[in-house]
């Protein structure tokens, strides 16, 4: 099944920054969640975790061959990074912002939201969640 549109509700989570980290993606198609998921990720900052929340959703998201993509984010700095109001210059985030830039370019448009975090719950609850694995 493939589809035009999904929108992405994306959230990482660090306990300590650094320390264990987990990240929460909720995939949605027409305002309905298709698929959701928590993973843990091992011990690193918010940062790097929102960065592979990203990448984990938006692999997903090819893989569900979607067109278009809609990412929705409580970070600021990564939201800005995206958008290039920010310059990357953590070396650690280089590599995942590269990354994240290739995933991209599998899709006709992009847009990436930040949003403030009580409309990230959702994801926010996978995140906490995988850390607590």
């Amino acid at each position: 099944m493939s589809y035009k549109t999904l929108e992405l509700f994306i959230d990482g989570a660090s306990q300590g920054n650094p320390g264990e980290a987990g990240v929460g993606v909720v995939i949605c198609n027409n305002g309905e969640v298709i698929k959701n998921f928590s993973k843990p990720i091992g011990a690193t900052t918010n940062n790097v975790a929102e960065y592979y929340a990203l990448i984990y959703g938006l692999q997903e998201a090819l893989f569900l061959q979607a067109r278009e993509v809609i990412v929705n984010t409580d970070s600021e700095l990564l939201a800005k990074q995206l958008n290039k109001d920010y310059k990357v210059k953590n070396a650690s985030l280089k590599p995942l912002f590269a990354q994240a830039q290739h995933l991209l370019s599998g899709f006709s448009s992009f847009r990436i939201n930040q949003i403030p975090r009580t409309q990230n719950k959702g994801a926010d609850k996978l995140a906490t969640k995988a850390i607590k694995r």
